[in-house]
């Protein structure tokens, strides 16, 4: 995301070191049943999409409504967040919705403990099943405090690590695993932001054994400056099919519309978005 933790520069290097992207994986990365309790209907924004470190102000987000952009997403909280959020409150969020935009919530939570940054949160082999637990508790409090309803999605945001380490690696899907079952036992729908040679990489190909409670929606950093989900997809294209796909395809992108200039990064989306009122 724009720089809310790395800069473009150190992104691209935690990127190299990861790893190519390959399109392989097999099998559907998916939330497991919903049966057991009755979900609102998901609401799904189509189209293009932008993310910024800080929420923009309402005067902002009035000028920018122009329908280049029809959603924005907002960091909603985590103690890896990078940027202070003064506009971002219910209010905001009501106004900014009554206006036609859609939103969609992030959560910057622990991260890996083999990633090369510095981060005031991180989980270990042995904790990420608590800490993906209390951070899931955490982003629920959040959003449902800025008016974001139950059947919202959550996207869990996990920067570039190294997925060779098998130990690491291993601990980042029990993380994610129990932040989405957490997510879902509070009936909001799991989401995942992360890298297409590395964090995203690591939920598209888990193996059959690791597939339960993963997250049913995948949003993959891809900076091929194609404004698509489809004909870039790095992997199985029988994965995260019905509306559940998110493509960051172009960062650090410095733009004026209305008088008022914000560097955003450009999504092309078909996914759910926070259901507000």
């Amino acid at each position: 995301m724009s720089r809310h933790r790395l800069s473009k520069k150190g992104r691209y290097i935690a990127w190299a070191t990861t790893g190519v992207v390959v399109a392989a994986g097999a099998g559907i990365a998916a939330q497991a049943s919903m049966a057991a309790t009755a979900w609102p209907a998901q609401k799904t924004f189509t189209g293009r999409a932008f993310d910024t470190c800080t929420a923009p102000s309402l005067a902002a987000m009035k000028a920018w409504n122009t329908k280049f952009y029809g959603a924005a997403a907002v960091y909603i909280g985590g103690k890896n967040r990078g940027c202070a959020q003064p506009n971002l409150t219910a209010s905001w969020v009501k106004s900014v919705n009554s206006t036609g935009w859609k939103l969609i919530p992030l959560y910057v939570g622990a991260q890996p403990p083999c990633q090369k940054s510095a981060n005031p949160e991180r989980f270990t082999a042995s904790t990420a099943a608590s800490v993906g637990a209390s951070n899931a508790k955490d982003a629920v409090a959040k959003a449902s405090a800025l008016g974001m309803k139950a059947g919202s999605p959550i996207y869990l945001d996990m920067e570039p690590y190294d997925v060779t380490n098998k130990a690491c690696n291993d601990a980042v899907l029990t993380y994610v695993r129990s932040f989405t079952k957490t997510l879902r036992n509070a009936t909001y729908r799991g989401g995942f932001y992360g890298f297409s040679s590395s964090s995203a990489k690591a939920i598209a190909t888990a193996t059959a054994t690791n597939k339960t409670d993963l997250p049913g929606n995948l949003w993959y950093a891809l900076w091929d400056k194609k404004n698509t989900t489809t004909t870039d997809w790095p992997w199985n294209p029988a994965q995260y099919t019905d509306h559940s796909r998110g493509h960051q395809y172009l960062v650090n992108s410095k733009e004026t519309r209305g008088g008022y200039t914000i560097t955003v990064d450009r999504n092309a989306r078909d996914a759910p978005v926070a259901i507000i009122g």
